[in-house]
């Protein structure tokens, strides 16, 4: 009995064997890289579920509170009655280099004659920015991540090495584990500015019935005063802290969302610092 072989055609072949290589060193580097001797990333938890959820509930809040208060702003302002709150400005002597703000500026972001709706939302998204910003401080203290955040010994000197990298003036950024000596000082700088807001808005808000913390500040218009510049240190803060997260990439911003962040295996690890004070 004789059998036959049916030949298949040579392009179908050689596409066939080049399917078969391929799913072989697929394979091949899939074992690779399953060893832990031979993996150079791993993932790992930076930002617990709290934190985020409490980063992205801040954000909407804290740019309402900030647009509502340019809407109050505007009425306080006003130069055609002299107010004393035309004193926000940038100048030496009489000499105004900038005032806060002009009325182009105004006009073209349509703020006046919104001061009664700017009330309402200000007084209500209030309340929100400070429970919010009361249960991260209580989050930080009790889960143990302020370790994390509050400035260290070193981190002046961190941070200035980070500025200078930033600036191509230097390489080589310092060891760090979630952040940096920069980040440290800033984001603790955030939570100090936050409580300020609240502590002289409330100023602002109840003068009479808070009057001894109205007192306190230097009065109703310094404590308007510091509220104002603490708004602008906000606005500060938060152009800076997008351009940075857009500099560091998609890594970065990622872990805001799902938590975790792509790391060098070589990399500090932030899961044995937690274990280390849990």
């Amino acid at each position: 009995m004789t059998t036959s072989t049916k030949k298949m055609p040579a392009g179908v072949a050689s596409a066939r064997d080049l399917v078969a290589a391929e799913s072989r060193a697929s394979s091949q580097i899939s074992v690779q890289a399953s060893g832990a001797e031979t993996a150079s990333i791993r993932l790992e938890l930076k930002h617990p579920l709290a934190i985020r959820w409490m980063h992205w509930i801040n954000f909407p809040v804290l740019f309402t509170m900030i647009w509502s208060g340019l809407w109050i702003y505007w009425n306080d302002s006003d130069t055609a009655y002299i107010h004393p709150h035309a004193v926000y400005r940038v100048g030496i002597g009489r000499f105004t280099l900038f005032r806060f703000f002009p009325d182009w500026f105004y006009s073209l972001l349509r703020v006046p004659y919104h001061v009664t709706q700017g009330l309402g939302y200000h007084f209500f998204f209030m309340w929100i920015f400070g429970l919010n910003g009361l249960i991260y401080v209580l989050y930080l203290i009790l889960s143990g991540e302020w370790r994390l955040v509050v400035p260290q010994m070193r981190s002046v000197r961190d941070a200035i090495q980070v500025t200078l990298v930033d600036l191509h003036l230097r390489k080589g950024l310092p060891e760090q584990t979630k952040y940096n000596g920069a980040q440290r000082i800033a984001y603790t700088s955030v939570i100090l500015m936050g409580t300020g807001m609240l502590v002289t808005g409330l100023a602002i808000y109840k003068p009479t019935s808070a009057h001894w913390l109205t007192s306190l500040l230097g009065g109703y218009e310094m404590a308007r005063w510091l509220h104002f510049w603490l708004t602008i240190s906000f606005i500060g803060f938060f152009l800076i802290h997008v351009f940075q997260v857009v500099m560091a990439g998609w890594n970065n911003f990622r872990s805001m969302v799902s938590g975790r962040e792509v790391q060098r295996i070589e990399a500090p690890s932030l899961e044995a610092e937690r274990k280390r004070w849990r």
